[in-house]
């Protein structure tokens, strides 16, 4: 008797696999060994799991859905992303198909075992984490087109597109130096984000190069929300109160930034004041920036731009079998807006 009720989770249950390997079997993709394709195929049967192929039967041979695998899809940052992505796709006839991931590798495999089930042309994604990506030999095995596109540089051997963070640090922390600033302090961020160690990097290497010392006190963690931001300046001025600049880690950072300054009976100040203001600079210009009073100096990488080239590199893997995984970084540059 048939079971319409199982789903491709309980086939993976009973063949002892993930509901990825059970996707790829299906989707007759990937790189699976002959004893556990009898072993999905011996589950579908027992269970008699009928997959839907509709989808399938309307697309033509070369799959024109693309999938895009965020970890949050409400980060303005990844937001751009996609957009960019979708404007080079969407002018070569594909379509995305985006799901979220969060910082789950299960729920990374859930979104990869979807899209696989829908015959996709190739993924894109971003790293569960700042610090590492979802498991690289799953990915791989899929054997479609991939594109990883993050925040900070991943050690793999896959197309990655990103952002230059330490030369984005270097710029910032130089352009607060020849403003006249000496005391900068660097808030934002978790220790095991990649991200934030790139930016630190080359925030301690333009302090010693102008012979300036770096304090570990001076860089304080804490989460990407405006609150979070707000008190860990304040505490920070209030017990350093010879700081006259700030690095921000996020745009929301430097954003709650204002406001801890504020607390701490202090002003946000054009970048060459020094004194009762405090220059605050950010990372990854976003318009709300524009709002901001006083408006706030940014050092940005062309984020859009970055979701455009992974878009390229994708379609070059589609359209090149034999393609050489490529590492792109992509340059910041200084917008430095006049307060008013």
């Amino acid at each position: 008797m048939i079971n319409k009720k199982a789903n491709i989770k309980d086939v993976a249950e009973r063949a002892g696999v993930s509901v990825t390997t059970v996707s790829m079997v299906l989707s007759e993709k990937g790189r699976i060994s002959s004893d556990t394709i009898d072993k999905v195929n011996q589950a579908v049967q027992d269970l008699g799991y009928i997959k839907n192929r509709t989808a399938s039967n309307l697309r033509s041979q070369k799959s024109t859905l693309i999938g895009l695998i965020l970890r949050d899809i409400s980060d303005p940052y990844y937001a751009e992303v996609a957009a960019g992505i979708s404007e080079v796709l969407e002018e070569k006839g594909y379509m995305l198909f985006l799901a979220q991931s969060g910082t789950s590798q299960e729920k990374f495999d859930q979104c990869l075992a979807t899209m696989i089930a829908q015959d996709i042309g190739g993924i894109i994604f971003c790293p569960i984490r700042d610090s590492g990506i979802p498991n690289l030999d799953k990915v791989k095995n899929v054997g479609l087109p991939i594109v990883c596109v993050a925040r900070a540089k991943i050690n793999q051997q896959i197309d990655f597109v990103g952002p230059d963070n330490m030369q984005a640090a270097k710029i910032a922390t130089e352009y607060l130096i020849k403003q006249g600033h000496r005391q900068i302090a660097y808030v934002g961020g978790q220790s095991d984000s990649l991200s934030r160690a790139e930016r630190l990097g080359g925030y301690c290497s333009t302090l010693m190069q102008f012979g300036l010392p770096f304090k570990s006190e001076w860089v304080v963690e804490c989460d990407k929300s405006q609150t979070a931001s707000a008190e860990a300046v304040s505490q920070l001025i209030n017990k350093n109160p010879k700081i006259t600049a700030i690095l921000c880690h996020y745009s929301s950072t430097a954003f709650g930034a204002v406001y801890g300054v504020n607390r701490a009976n202090r002003s946000v100040g054009k970048d060459n004041y020094i004194g009762q203001q405090v220059a605050i600079i950010g990372f990854d210009d976003v318009p709300e920036a524009e709002l901001i009073q006083p408006s706030l100096t940014f050092v940005s990488s062309p984020i859009r731009d970055i979701g455009r080239q992974a878009g390229h590199r994708l379609i070059n893997q589609i359209n090149d079998k034999g393609s050489v995984p490529q590492s792109l970084i992509l340059s910041p540059e200084l917008i430095a807006r006049n307060s008013a």
